[in-house]
């Protein structure tokens, strides 16, 4: 348009089906392969992790594995780990008791005893502090749960599923 610039639009309508695969769109070489390589995965495993750039879908894509999986009738619990304060992480995962630091009203559960027969999605699995880290290896262990201010563990049975943006 005369000295300035010029664009042009257009409007493209892809077939969008009321049944996606999995729950991700679209149809490309490359999605297919995406859906092939989520259905290949046992649908028992315990512990997956999903690795890919900031918003390539995977969270969509731990949604598929806890559908496709033999818990898919029980509750999927999504935790984006960049969200929780560092200093809260523990309590959140793991659950406190009633007076187990300040401010501690009541006893909470934690993430991991509430999805206790589903799945437990941690995204941005990067950003758990170091500390939080070892009670994350203990539950991968031995299934055991120790919230803050308990003197016993407790059993839980909870498949994880984690993404990171890191290579």
């Amino acid at each position: 348009i005369g000295s300035g610039f010029a664009f042009c639009l257009h409007t493209v309508h892809f077939p969008v089906s009321r049944s996606q695969p999995l729950g991700l769109l679209g149809a490309s070489d490359a999605i297919e392969e995406v859906r092939r390589a989520i259905a290949r995965v046992p649908h028992d495993e315990p512990l997956v992790l999903l690795r890919g750039e900031t918003g390539t879908g995977k969270g969509l894509a731990a949604k598929a594995l806890h559908d496709l999986s033999d818990r898919s009738k029980a509750i999927f619990t999504p935790v984006n780990m960049g969200a929780i304060n560092p200093t809260l992480a523990a309590s959140a995962l793991f659950g406190h008791e009633r007076g187990a630091f300040t401010g501690a009203t009541e006893a909470q559960p934690g993430y991991f005893r509430a999805a206790h027969g589903g799945t437990l999605f941690l995204d941005e699995i990067g950003f758990m502090p170091h500390e939080v880290q070892s009670h994350l290896l203990r539950v991968t262990d031995d299934h055991m749960v120790q919230s803050l201010g308990s003197p016993r563990a407790r059993k839980v049975d909870v498949h994880i599923i984690a993404a990171t943006d890191l290579v």
